[in-house]
Parts: structure tokens; sequence; C-alpha cells
């Protein structure tokens, strides 16, 4: 027979989790529910190390979370939504585990962007967005290590020399937001994953952490590592986008609709550099 105990912090432990799903997920109603269920086991958890005596049944195993069962696309979807810049499928993955429920991996990446083409070029429009690949700036191939969402402006999706920095320190801002807002809603505070990615963030953007910071992720100040990276970006954003809008205007001569998400075709590429002289 399981010792009682054990039942009970097993219990917790999944409530905790849940709540920090639903508080991710923007759902509070759910999260209400849930933290009512964690505060009743937390009460028959010290009842009975108080006193010895045996505990009510813990809460049964809280459903997972509404959102945890929708498609790899959605969650690419999301992730891609938060960090607002392309992104290669590594970081996808972990803003995925960071901050939302449901299981996503990296290999299931790599077929979606295929299937993605395949559903636009077989029936174009008829989703309301498709994940597709970033663009080269001076030959408008597509960039396969990166994904981007079709209803992002081609401003957005071009990458020129600066892009990936300008992107890089654009996605820090919005993790150190989530970070600070997770803090700030939720009793559990931020996962221990969205530290850590803040953490891979900050340590590649001068003056983001403290001088006295030892590493540990729960030193890291969300709000320095937003001010940091919105400065260095004020460097690099005019040039970038300079860049990027010349980018799109040229895509939009030169490319049809298909081409203008998925990329020109390699023997487009001679074509890009006469249109360009």
């Amino acid at each position: 027979m399981s010792d009682p105990l054990d039942a009970l912090e097993k219990s917790i432990g999944t409530l905790r989790r849940a709540i920090r799903d639903a508080a991710a997920a923007g759902d509070t109603e759910r999260a209400g529910e849930l933290r009512m269920q964690l505060r009743r086991a937390e009460r028959a958890w010290d009842a009975l190390v108080d006193t010895g005596e045996p505990a009510p049944p813990p809460p049964s195993p809280a459903p997972v979370a509404r959102g945890s069962q929708l498609p790899a696309r959605e969650h690419v979807h999301r992730a891609l939504m938060l960090l607002g810049a392309p992104a290669a499928p590594k970081l996808i993955v972990g803003v995925h585990e960071a901050f939302f429920p449901g299981e996503l991996s990296a290999s299931k990446l790599s077929s979606l962007r295929r299937d993605e083409e395949r559903s636009y070029r077989s029936s174009p429009g008829a989703r309301p967005y498709y994940l597709c690949p970033a663009l080269a700036h001076d030959l408008l191939t597509p960039v396969r290590a990166l994904i981007t969402i079709s209803t992002w402006p081609l401003e957005r999706r071009v990458m020129g020399p600066l892009s990936p920095r300008v992107d890089f320190l654009t996605s820090a801002i919005s993790i150190a937001e989530a970070v600070h807002t997770a803090a700030g809603s939720t009793g559990e505070g931020p996962s221990p994953e969205a530290l850590r990615l803040l953490w891979r963030f900050a340590v590649n953007i001068p003056d983001a952490m403290s001088k006295d910071a030892s590493g540990h992720d729960g030193a890291l100040d969300p709000q320095q590592v937003v001010l940091a990276a919105r400065a260095e970006l004020d460097v690099h954003a005019y040039a970038d986008r300079a860049t990027r809008t010349a980018a799109a205007r040229q895509a939009r001569k030169s490319l049809g609709g298909d081409e203008q998400l998925f990329g020109a075709p390699s023997q487009g590429v001679t074509y890009l550099r006469s249109a360009r002289a």
C-alpha cells in the first residue's frame, strides 16, 4: 500500500505543474480551480504531518491543461508569436517547453515545414496561417534553418546580415517580458525552463546580468535584460530595417505569392541577381 504522504506529495507536484501550464495558456478560470485543489491537498499534507492521522484521499491528478493536445503546428505558432521573430527549431522547442503545455520535438518540425508548403500549394489560403522559412535578403531563397509565420510582413521574414542579432535581441526582450509576467501572475512563478532560457539569452547580451550575479537562473532580473537588449537593439535596428525593407520590396516585384512565402527556386537566383544589377 502506498504511503499517504507520498501520494499527496505526488498530487501536489502534479497540481503545481498544471497551474503553471494553465497560467501560461492564459486560462485563468482553470488556474483558479487548480489552486483550490492545491490548497486542499496542502492542508491534507499538513494535517498528516502534524497529527499522524490518515489524510483524506488526495485529489485526482489534474486533467491535462487545455491546449496541450493542439496539433504541432499550433504549438510552433504560439512559440513564434511569443518570440516575435524567425527562430530555429531548437529555440522554438525550448520556448514551448518553458511557457506552454503539451509536447513538441524538433524532429516534428522538419516534416512539418514540408507539410506546410504542400498544403499551401494544394490549396492556397485555405489555412489562416502557414509556417514558412525565412528568406535570404540577397537571393530571396529559403533559409531553412529558420521558421516564420506567413501572416508576418515580408520585412520581418527576410534575413539580412544584421538580422540574426536583431532577432536575437527581439526574442530576448519577449522572453524576459514573459518571465516577468509569469512571476507576477502565478504564485508558482516562472518555470525553471523559462529561467534557464532567459539566462541563455542574458549571458550573450552586455550588461544584461548584475555584476555580482553568480550565474544562477534565479539571480536574473528580467527588466535588466529588457533594458540591456533594447540598448543594443537601438544600435543595429535602423541598418537592419533598411536592408530588410529593400529586400522585401524586391521580393514583391520579383516573386509570386507562393515564392514570397517559401522562397525563390534555385533556378531563379541568376534572375534575381540580374534584377538587382
